[in-house]
């Protein structure tokens, strides 16, 4: 029986974050590689497109994509690539999984070619509806208690802020950082009625509210980031 290639994602966030890099990826013949590939689902639909795809993985075996070579790569240490092999990197709710965001984030800026983008998707853990778990849970959105002898990649280990991605980046050897979101959560919508207290606060602390407390912030569900080098 042939393995299933599906997503290893929330469902939707595939078709959602494709929508999003398209106005960002037109030309045909950007050498795109997907990192964390997963079974090679988003991988697949790039490749069905034409685009010119490659993929890595810790666990490559479970990528299922024949016609896509996937190498075994751990993204917290030196990728298996060249200085300047790609024009785009993809990572699709990785950066939840990993605890070395800063080799990452270095790794991703040397094998990107000059002017290169780093674009992914992670969950947001600035909504209102996350800030309310954590104040109940001690839990972000979409994260709960690791099993600590569980070593598998699939566990979310490490919740970051818009403020702590961008300073990754800037200090990894890109320029700029552009943030959007997947979709707007009914929840945090409900809870928009906080924003004043929220300004409050951050007044009273000395806090720059705009930092963490932007509409899309305070609503979004995943992240989409855009890192440019």
């Amino acid at each position: 029986m042939q393995n299933q290639i599906k997503p290893i994602t929330m469902p939707g966030i595939h078709n959602r974050f494709y929508k999003y890099i398209q106005p960002v990826i037109q030309d045909k013949d950007a050498k795109i590689l997907e990192a964390g590939a997963g079974h090679g689902a988003f991988t697949e639909l790039l490749h069905k497109d034409g685009f010119d795809i490659s993929a890595c993985d810790l666990f490559p075996e479970l990528f299922y994509l024949k016609e896509v070579e996937c190498l075994e790569a751990d993204v917290t240490k030196e990728l298996p690539y060249p200085s300047d092999s790609f024009d785009v990197i993809l990572a699709i709710e990785v950066m939840e999984h990993i605890h070395d965001h800063l080799v990452f984030f270095k790794e991703a800026a040397r094998i990107l070619r000059k002017d290169g983008i780093l674009l992914f998707s992670t969950p947001n853990i600035l909504s209102l509806k996350s800030r309310i778990r954590f104040l109940f849970s001690g839990f972000f959105y979409a994260f709960k208690p690791l099993v600590h002898s569980q070593n598998d990649g699939l566990q979310h280990l490490s919740s970051l802020t818009v403020d702590q991605y961008e300073n990754l980046a800037l200090n990894s050897g890109f320029k700029k950082l552009e943030i959007s979101i997947d979709k707007r959560q009914s929840t945090s919508r409900l809870l928009l009625f906080m924003v004043p207290l929220l300004r409050i606060y951050c007044k009273l602390k000395k806090i720059e509210f705009k930092v963490h407390n932007r509409k899309r912030f305070l609503l979004g569900r995943i992240l989409f980031v855009t890192a440019r080098k």
